[in-house]
């Protein structure tokens, strides 16, 4: 008695099996969409980015370079510094220190002595003389009326005349030189304290503006950052939706699966067919893999 051999095929329905080939066409095309390729983000676009140094930065560290001494600073592609010129060696305030230094010592006072101060002491000491010149008439008005013109006691009146008015000249002339002196050397003193006031506030002034700077440019490099970072993601979103997509279409295929009948084929060996057949399971399965891939822009 002949017999007859069959194989048996367990299979899923058609279309499930025709979204599971799409969704592999489908997730291999995307794999193979690398980097910098057409329509894709680079490596470096999807990647963390630095923002540079801006200049609002680099005039601080430029004037801390300076206020220490240091020559114009160098900077590189990304605002970083590479060097420092030659510079004066001199602290921001060490010229104050120097200034005060002209304003102390004995002949300090000299420069603060007023440049009228000679005309005022001529004129006063002239008009002096004219008044001392006055008197000398009235001298001798006094020695007739008193009998003794010409006279041993003229002769000493009118000495003693002269020799008070010469005394009181000469004290007229040294209390004047010395107002001005005092007054010189107290304007010196004052010139020496304020440099050195100045000495004293020029590290903390200069600091203050460095401050502000730096915080003006981290404010700033802050945004340019934050600008960089939102494309960066921007970028990752992009290259990473299509993706999120396929392996939505993926889970919505597994749970479809999961529920669906399974069938079970008998074929004979002999040829008898008993199922459909392979030319029409490929043109479902293309025409299946077709309708979803376009959905994807496959």
């Amino acid at each position: 008695m002949a017999t007859t051999d069959y194989t048996q095929t367990t299979r899923r329905s058609p279309e499930i099996e025709a979204a599971q080939e799409s969704y592999l066409d489908l997730l291999t095309q995307q794999v193979g969409r690398a980097p910098g390729s057409a329509g894709v983000p680079t490596l470096s676009a999807l990647g963390p980015q630095i923002a540079g140094q801006n200049v609002l930065t680099q005039q601080a560290q430029q004037q801390a370079a300076t206020q220490a001494g240091l020559g114009q600073l160098t900077f590189d592609t990304t605002g970083a510094v590479t060097g420092a010129g030659q510079g004066t060696g001199v602290s921001g305030y060490e010229p104050y220190l120097t200034q005060a230094g002209q304003y102390s010592g004995p002949q300090a006072y000299q420069q603060f002595m007023s440049p009228y101060q000679q005309d005022i002491i001529d004129t006063t000491l002239t008009e002096f003389d004219q008044q001392t010149a006055q008197g000398v008439p009235q001298l001798a008005a006094n020695a007739i009326n008193a009998g003794a013109f010409g006279g041993g006691r003229d002769a000493i009146a009118n000495a003693q005349y002269a020799s008070d008015a010469a005394r009181n000249r000469a004290q007229l002339q040294a209390s004047m030189l010395g107002q001005g002196f005092t007054q010189a050397n107290q304007f010196a003193n004052q010139g020496f304290d304020q440099q050195r006031q100045l000495a004293s506030l020029q590290p903390s002034l200069a600091a203050s503006g460095v401050q502000q700077l730096g915080a003006a440019g981290t404010g700033n490099l802050a945004y340019q950052q934050a600008l960089l970072d939102a494309q960066q993601q921007q970028n990752q979103l992009a290259y990473n939706e299509p993706l999120n997509r396929i392996q939505s279409f993926g889970s919505g295929i597994a749970s479809q699966a999961s529920g669906s009948p399974l069938t079970t084929t008998n074929q004979s060996m002999g040829g008898g067919a008993q199922s459909v057949g392979p030319l029409s399971q490929a043109l479902s399965a293309g025409l299946s893999a077709y309708g979803l891939g376009s959905i994807f822009g496959a």
